[in-house]
């Protein structure tokens, strides 16, 4: 299993996401101290993370996003949350 620091676990986080060591690690900490019970706060998350995606997210797919993490029904394991942005 690799470790949040290693090296080969970041350049394979980075390879599959095309998305920056750091800025993955700003988003983080971003993620840690907000306040998830906020729509505003939530929606400006989920924008940060379309833009580092490079992957535009519907407004409708946003406000199921929102509304899942606001009430607390969001899905804690990575396959039910794979499933829930890849569906169309």
């Amino acid at each position: 299993m690799f470790q949040k620091n290693d090296p080969s676990f970041m350049d394979q986080l980075q390879k599959k996401t095309n998305v920056r060591p750091d800025e993955l690690m700003k988003l983080a900490n971003s993620v840690s101290q907000a306040n998830l019970q906020d729509e505003k706060t939530v929606r400006q998350l989920i924008s940060q993370v379309s833009k580092l995606a490079n992957t535009p997210v519907s407004k409708e797919k946003e406000d199921q996003i929102v509304q899942a993490i606001v009430k607390n029904n969001m899905p804690t394991d990575f396959a039910s949350l794979a499933k829930m942005f890849n569906k169309k």
